[in-house]
């Protein structure tokens, strides 16, 4: 699993004083560059190979403005050639939103999806989301 903290922005909020909806999607690609790094050590956008089939989000509580964040992020499922990212907000110790994200390994040229290598395959593995 990987883990980043936010600090919730002031400019993040909402007219009734919490964390906007719109933001958690933001936070949660934030905190997919370690996966983003597994395909594309340097972030390079000339050699960008990842596209995203489908995103969710659910939220399970308020988010505030003035306390900390942590988003941790796991691997749920490794296909062929996508894979299932878990991702959850937590604040105070309590689950505040949960999504999951369904990338897909991409290549531009062919504009068709490419096979996961076996070595990216065990880079993503030992981030499976423990049940």
């Amino acid at each position: 699993m990987f883990t980043m903290k936010q600090q919730p922005r002031f400019s993040e909020t909402d007219a009734l004083g919490h964390i906007n909806n719109t933001v958690i999607p933001v936070w949660f690609e934030s905190a997919r560059d370690p996966v983003f790094r597994i395909f594309n050590a340097s972030l390079d956008l000339n050699s960008w190979n990842l596209i995203i089939a489908k995103i969710e989000v659910n939220y399970s509580a308020q988010i505030q403005y003035q306390a900390q964040v942590e988003i941790r992020t796991s691997i749920k499922k490794v296909g062929n050639s996508s894979f299932s990212v878990f991702q959850q907000v937590f604040q105070a110790d309590q689950c505040v939103a949960f999504g999951e994200c369904i990338m897909v390994k991409f290549d531009y040229v062919t504009n068709k999806s490419a096979a996961i290598t076996d070595e990216e395959k065990v880079e993503l593995n030992k981030h499976l989301l423990e049940l």
